[in-house]
């Protein structure tokens, strides 16, 4: 293991308050984000790729993004995280000599000062896809949550990087180790951190104490995916959900105690995307099988029924959907990004792989920019910043912008700064 650090500096100041966030109905979580440029976990504050920030310009062609820093990085496929002035992302060191680590690496937001680094070793082997970790670090109340591909998770001081705990989820709990490596970035419930890594017998989800690293209680049958948990505000009360490779199963979100599953078994175990819950419906999209729509119980938490299912035309795989008002926006690998009704399926309109390339594994980090006025933002595979106007009547792209390499990776919007990485580097971009 190791671990060093350098002085902290002063962190980014606050510039503006985020719009208000509407929560009905949407996955819930009760880690909120205590500043208004903060991207603290995976999909932003809520947890739901709302950006919304205040000060957009009226004319988003014409402006510029400005470069602010730039720094060097190890492989991954992790999203980075902003909290408190400060900019989270993991990577992996290997080759030329160097002994192979997974890294957690803290910057300054505002000049790209590396603050501190915890390092400890691992192995990838011979796995796919193999660059470094897949998940991003989650940041709450100066503390920061991390998992590694092969299920090394660390509890760390956001501001120095001292190690509160660290334990391995696979000598430690009998995790079992998913194809391309643990992908499901760790989702903070009350007090304790829940993590899908498929632990035998019965953990699919393992819920680690916030405070001491040591696991409260575990849920679920299947094995690991590469869905990071959820817990949605149903009618019946707050339901985890875990889409894992063979069912989609809801449980108490405090003990683990399972309401219900349904089968869906997926090719090569890719159950990647969050559901999303919205209208009574808990919609999942898989990239061979296509996507079901769930509709659960108002009055039994152990009721769920098959509302609608499609399996041509909307085939996800990592992209996060967005949903408005009735209306889901998808990336699926056969038509690119496509609009439908939630309540049946119908497709309204699809963009042809306008937005990112056609590719065997296509991918977009899509956001709400302003929902208000139906605007979206998306990074896509080649690393191009992208603004759109999303309706259910069509979609208009309004300007685009290179502004880092090819990447899967989800980006962090605060403020009115993007931090994205790729393979080799960080960036931060002052988008106007």
């Amino acid at each position: 293991m190791h671990h060093r650090f350098t002085p902290v500096s002063r962190s980014l100041s606050l510039l503006a308050l985020m719009a208000a966030v509407n929560l009905c109905a949407v996955a819930i979580h009760p880690v909120r984000a205590s500043g208004t440029e903060e991207w603290p976990r995976f999909r932003g504050p809520d947890g739901n790729g709302r950006w919304n920030p205040a000060g957009r310009p009226a004319d988003l062609a014409e402006s510029e993004p400005r470069l602010l820093w730039k720094a060097p990085l190890g492989g991954g496929y992790g999203g980075v995280t902003v909290a408190q002035g400060k900019v989270y992302v993991m990577d992996r060191q290997s080759g030329s000599g160097k002994a192979e680590v997974e890294r957690v690496l803290c910057f300054d937001a505002a000049n790209g000062k590396l603050h501190w680094e915890h390092s400890y070793p691992t192995s990838y082997d011979s796995m796919d896809y193999g660059n470094g970790p897949r998940a991003s670090v989650t940041v709450h109340e100066g503390r920061a949550y991390t998992l590694g591909a092969r299920g090394v998770a660390v509890c760390l001081d956001a501001i120095t990087g001292k190690v509160h705990w660290q334990v391995d989820l696979v000598k430690d709990h009998g995790g079992v180790i998913p194809t391309w490596g643990f992908a499901a970035s760790p989702f903070l419930w009350r007090d304790t951190v829940l993590l899908h890594c498929g632990a035998q017998p019965g953990g699919s989800v393992v819920a680690l104490d916030l405070a001491s690293g040591r696991e409260r209680w575990r849920g679920g049958s299947d094995p690991a995916g590469y869905c990071t948990p959820v817990v949605i505000q149903s009618p019946t009360g707050p339901q985890l959900i875990q889409w894992g490779p063979k069912h989609i199963t809801s449980m108490n979100p405090d003990s683990g105690v399972e309401h219900w599953r349904f089968p869906y078994e997926i090719t090569y175990g890719v159950s990647i995307a969050q559901p999303l819950y919205h209208e009574g419906l808990l919609f999942v999209s898989g990239y061979w099988h296509g996507s079901r729509a769930l509709r659960l119980g108002e009055k039994d938490v152990k009721e769920v029924n098959l509302a609608w299912s499609e399996e041509k035309n909307l085939c996800g795989l990592m992209s996060q959907p967005l949903y408005k008002d009735g209306y889901v926006y998808l990336l699926t690998k056969a038509e690119g990004v496509v609009c439908f009704r939630l309540q049946d399926g119908r497709v309204q309109w699809k963009d042809g792989h306008q937005l990112t390339p056609k590719d065997r594994n296509p991918q977009i980090s899509l956001v709400w920019l302003d929902e208000k006025q139906n605007l979206a933002c998306g990074l896509n595979a080649s690393g191009e910043l992208f603004y759109a106007r999303f309706t259910p009547e069509k979609m208009e792209e309004l300007a685009r912008h290179q502004i880092i390499g090819k990447t899967w990776a989800h980006p962090a919007f605060a403020g009115n700064r993007v931090f994205a990485r790729s393979d080799s580097e960080l960036r931060a971009w002052q988008v106007w």
